[in-house]
């Protein structure tokens, strides 16, 4: 896994790669800290239970990974690409990032 990289993205850059339809946010947090605020236009694969697998078709989007500090979306991503897959980006800061920039939430996942 030495080789295995994530590279970090600003909730800016995140936030407008999802508005141009080039990333596709998948949270890893757990249901119940989604159901309390979530990310809009972001698809949920709690870690607790995370399979590589069971992410969405990313349709030629750019995979990035979410959860509340920044940390989770780093193990997911690192597991991802022991999986094999492609996914090497995070958005740095999490959900207090994404909140401190200003971008909006939504309510209920």
């Amino acid at each position: 896994m030495a080789d295995h990289k994530v590279h970090d993205l600003t909730p800016e850059d995140v936030s407008k790669g999802m508005s141009e339809g080039r990333y596709l946010l998948v949270d890893v947090r757990e249901p119940n800290e989604v159901a309390a605020e979530a990310y809009p236009g972001g698809v949920v694969v709690p870690l607790s239970s995370f399979d590589p697998t069971t992410i969405p078709d990313p349709q030629g989007k750019e995979i990035v990974f979410a959860c509340r500090s920044g940390k989770r979306s780093v193990t997911a991503s690192l597991a991802a690409q022991a999986a094999g897959l492609p996914y090497d980006k995070h958005l740095a800061g999490g959900m207090l990032g994404w909140k401190a920039a200003g971008l909006p939430t939504k309510n209920g996942g």
